[in-house]
């Protein structure tokens, strides 16, 4: 190969490559209008029925995570994050502290 074909050879795999790149950049706006749940999980708590049927206003349950322990984020029924609750305008919001690692992720699909 030639000193002038070596050369040219990495312009042609860099326009191969932004092609490449535009397809993709394309395929993930698509992506990118997909509607997603978002859900904040406080807590869970197991209760019989009877008890269930006993509660009113002013009853109080008792959930199993306890005070201080993270939020656990949601996307689709899946965790993807943890967090602290924090106030923001009046309104409650989420302030994230640890993203679940990509592998974990992958395990949650099975």
């Amino acid at each position: 190969m030639s000193e002038e074909e070596k050369t040219q050879q990495p312009e042609t795999e860099k326009a191969e490559d932004n092609g490449k790149s535009e397809v993709n950049l394309k395929e993930l706006e698509f992506l990118l209008d997909i509607p997603l749940e978002v859900t904040v999980e406080l807590g869970r708590a197991r209760m019989l029925l009877k008890d269930l049927l006993q509660i009113g206003e002013g009853s109080i349950i008792e959930l199993e995570k306890l005070a201080g322990e993270p939020l656990e984020i949601l996307v689709n029924n899946k965790l993807v994050a943890r967090g602290e609750a924090v106030v923001v305008n009046e309104k409650f919001g989420i302030r994230i502290s640890e993203i679940i690692s990509p592998m974990e992720r992958i395990r949650q699909l099975k």
